[in-house]
């Protein structure tokens, strides 16, 4: 945990507008027969076109993750945040948004989740979340994440190169030059992406071919989770089975190689341990002497004392502090561990996993609850004092209720009266409006910035919102558009937002591509170009 950055990358510090232009004019002037081509318009492709390779989006967003993990050190405020994003255009509304509200993208990442991938993009259509998926569709989709993103970077460049050309048509020598420095301090879409392998779709090797996809589509970090492949469980439901230590590392070495093999020296690897909420595991680790890992891993299995009388065909026996011990297994063929065990299970998996390659920790929880979270990594900072997570903060949590029962519980334990709250039914309307309800969303509302101070989370995510929000928004459309409402369910609560909210793809065309395409149109053909953006564009209505 003491690696320390390469240092800036020269894609973090793009070449200026005017270099561009100089650099693009001296090639020109070597070749006479490119007739028509012009310097400015070859920078302003260039420009457009940053990232060449999703190896330089690795590159350049695991640059820019190793400075946001090093100023989190220095300051807990400073944590990072992402949404779960099932397709490209909805990356690319995230971060067009991000800039437009904030002026800025610092400390904004994306989320793939393989949840909404195994729920959305699979060509078997909806599954559950159990590495049934194509394993291709996960490289897949971060191309197509980092495809949007950057044609958002053309799609605004483009807008400022035509109010450039504008301000110049009209000799205003003050607006070109801070067009010009706009374009130079043009900060890009491109963010970092935490990707989700899941449990690695098979062994160490087929981690390591799969992340190998994922760093050359633009990952520049892997989620990688401490279930069994073949028996992987979303981390919200039951049956999970965890793999013993040696057999995680395994994979996180896979990880570590593809990045170095691939020149990604600052890539990102997040262990994911599910042993809070996962009793059983598929082996018994391999031990070689007491205290090691595998008899650390061990030492939790739910186990009986055998004797002579009631050995059985087939048991296996561990020895325990001398004594003979068989292990509990299932008809599954699975092993179970002790009950309560899960936190002790999750703080060796931590340690475990940071003192051998891992960069963040992914504590999967049963809820939202800071003390929970905190309790556990205060334990890990013992042995290695910066360790930092990345948290769900899952859709999967009811947070109203949760937050509710907790200020419910907090208040009855101070001796406040809650006479008037029935804390079975605290979902319910009635309860919006009362004190109760208006502490527990406070808390919800600062539950990123409370839990980054108290414990250690860098990263928060979520990893399903966009799914949730298409269904909410479709629904709400749906119920307007066919019923009374007709066409003004529409006009009045999406276009009419959308214009008044300002969001640039009420400019289909535009986001699309079409004014992008006419100006290429335009430097290919002059004059000749048969354009689309003419007087007769409806877009126009949108000025």
């Amino acid at each position: 945990m003491n690696y320390q950055p390469r240092g800036i990358s020269p894609l973090l510090r793009p070449a200026s507008y005017q270099s561009e232009v100089e650099a693009a004019q001296a090639l020109l002037e070597t070749q006479p027969t490119w007739n028509g081509v012009t310097a400015e318009a070859v920078a302003r492709m260039r420009l457009q076109n940053r990232f060449k390779t999703g190896l330089d989006v690795a590159r350049y967003t695991a640059a820019l993750m190793r400075a946001d993990m090093a100023a989190y050190d220095g300051d807990p405020t400073k944590y990072t945040q992402s949404l779960g994003c099932w397709h490209g255009f909805i990356a690319q509304q995230k971060l067009i948004s991000v800039k437009k509200h904030f002026g800025k993208t610092d400390r904004t990442y994306l989320y793939l989740s393989g949840w909404m991938i195994a729920a959305l993009r699979s060509e078997f259509g909806p599954l559950p979340d159990q590495s049934m998926h194509e394993k291709t569709s996960v490289p897949a989709l971060i191309e197509e994440l980092y495809t949007f993103l950057r044609q958002a970077d053309s799609r605004e460049l483009n807008d400022i190169f035509r109010a450039l050309d504008k301000a110049r048509k009209e000799g205003d020598k003050t607006r070109e030059k801070e067009l010009i420095e706009k374009i130079d301090n043009f900060q890009t879409h491109v963010v970092p992406v935490i990707a989700d392998i899941d449990a690695g779709f098979g062994n160490a090797e087929a981690t390591y071919l799969l992340a190998k996809k994922m760093i050359e589509a633009g990952a520049c970090a892997l989620q990688i989770e401490n279930q069994v492949s073949d028996e992987k469980q979303c981390g919200h439901q039951d049956g999970k089975v965890t793999v013993p230590h040696e057999v995680f590392l395994a994979k996180i070495r896979a990880c570590r190689h593809a990045f170095l093999e691939l020149g990604v020296e600052d890539g990102v690897i997040v262990t994911r341990t599910d042993s809070l909420g996962a009793g059983l595991t598929q082996q018994i680790a391999v031990s070689h002497k007491p205290g090691d890992i595998g008899d650390q891993y061990n030492s939790f299995l739910d186990c009986e004392e055998v004797t002579a009388e009631n050995a059985r065909n087939g048991d296996v026996i561990i020895n325990r502090n001398g004594k003979m011990m068989r292990p509990k297994r299932l008809p599954s063929n699975l092993y179970q561990f002790r009950p309560g065990t899960g936190e002790d299970r999750c703080v060796l998996d931590c340690i475990t996993s940071l003192q051998n390659g891992a960069d963040l920790l992914w504590i999967e929880t049963e809820k939202p609850h800071i003390e929970q979270i905190a309790k556990m990594v205060d334990r890990i900072r013992k042995v290695v004092p910066n360790a930092k997570l990345a948290y769900n903060n899952s859709p999967s949590f009811n947070w109203t209720l949760n937050f509710r029962w907790q200020v419910f519980d907090a208040w009855k334990e101070a001796g406040k009266d809650v006479s008037k709250y029935n804390r079975a039914e605290l979902m319910k309307a009635e309860y919006d409006d009362t004190p109760l309800a208006k502490e527990a969303d406070e808390r919800i509302r600062t539950f990123q910035a409370d839990s980054a101070k108290r414990a250690g989370i860098f990263h928060h995510l979520i990893t399903l919102p966009t799914y949730h929000t298409a269904a909410l928004s479709t629904d709400n459309l749906a119920r307007e558009y066919f019923g009374e409402q007709g066409m003004l369910g529409y006009v009045k609560n999406v276009q009419r937002a959308e214009i008044r909210q300002g969001i640039a793809c009420v400019k289909h065309q535009n986001m699309a591509g079409s004014d992008i395409g006419d100006d290429h149109k335009e430097y290919f053909a002059g004059e000749a170009a048969l354009k689309a953006g003419g007087a007769h564009n409806t877009m126009n209505q949108f000025g």
